[in-house]
């Protein structure tokens, strides 16, 4: 208990109240867990959506790999000699009801798989503009609108094919991610997640059922000057049992983004060029730079 509590814990039904614990939380750690927030999301659909999850990744590999990529991994991974454990299913804009339709055509979804995606990804898309406006005004933007409700919003189903020959290998590498913000629904019952903290050190993210994990990426550092901590983050085989996880990422805008003129002034100067989510993420896949440190490429050149 005591670690999975480490990560701060934001109640997203007590605001204004919770205003400063979320911008410590994502000034400080980059991640943080979420609560109350089943009037958005109810429990009962993310206990249905699990267990589409686990259907979906028990069809043929043929049909599995109907689901083409987008952009580079928004469709189907198969274990690869980097992470052989892992396997994953996904779209690319969750936000898109005709990208959602088309995901589900690919997977031969029935009538209640499809629907129980459909609102899962509503569901989830609401409480990315939530999240995202509270984010906001808790760092004083006077403009809670940030169009972030016109973003893509990349969804990713997980599976983890731990053995016991794999116990203590890496499932995936460490990394940040190069969205806004990620919300996570977890396996409840088996763990391997880890974030590291401000001091170096990798805390593990212990099951705990009924919250959700958000994330904070590499676009959110970006829109806030420097201000919001991208989360680097592993996943670690700890036990010999099949993982699932449920990823959706709010990416960033299709046309360029910049910090909002309330975060840059003399005392705090621009320290990224603008720049769109899709050339940043084609930057981080061509350099190889998957854990932040594309973002130094950014940098503004020196007068």
């Amino acid at each position: 208990m005591a670690a999975k509590c480490k990560i701060p814990v934001i109640d997203l039904l007590d605001f204004p109240n919770q205003s400063s614990k979320l911008l410590a939380a994502s000034e400080e750690w980059g991640c943080f867990r979420l609560v109350n927030y089943h009037d958005v999301l109810p429990a009962n659909l993310m206990s249905d959506m699990k267990a589409v999850v686990r259907s979906l990744f028990d069809l043929p590999p043929e049909i599995k790999r109907r689901n083409v990529d987008v952009i580079a991994g928004s469709g189907y991974v198969t274990p690869s000699e980097k992470n052989p454990l892992y396997e994953a299913l996904g779209l690319y804009d969750m936000a898109s009801s005709g990208d959602v339709d088309n995901f589900c055509t690919q997977l031969d979804a029935s009538p209640h798989q499809r629907e129980t995606i459909m609102r899962y990804a509503e569901a989830v898309h609401e409480l990315f503009i939530r999240i995202g406006k509270k984010l906001a005004k808790s760092l004083g933007v006077k403009n809670e609108y940030i169009g972030l409700e016109n973003w893509p919003c990349q969804f990713r189903i997980n599976k983890y094919h731990f053995i016991p020959e794999s116990v203590g290998s890496s499932g995936v590498q460490i990394h940040t991610d190069s969205g806004f913000l990620t919300i996570l629904q977890d396996d409840d019952g088996v763990g391997g997640l880890e974030v590291m903290d401000s001091s170096g050190e990798f805390i593990p993210v212990d099951p705990w059922p009924d919250t959700l994990l958000v994330n904070l990426g590499d676009m959110a550092t970006v829109w806030s000057n420097g201000r919001l901590c991208n989360v680097k983050h592993r996943v670690q085989c700890k036990e010999a049992k099949i993982r699932f996880s449920i990823a959706s990422f709010l990416l960033g805008p299709r046309e360029t983004m910049e910090p909002p003129p309330e975060l840059v002034d003399d005392d705090h100067p621009r320290l990224y060029v603008p720049t769109t989510y899709e050339d940043y993420r084609k930057m981080r896949l061509s350099t190889k730079l998957q854990a932040g440190e594309a973002l130094a490429l950014l940098h503004p050149p020196k007068i």
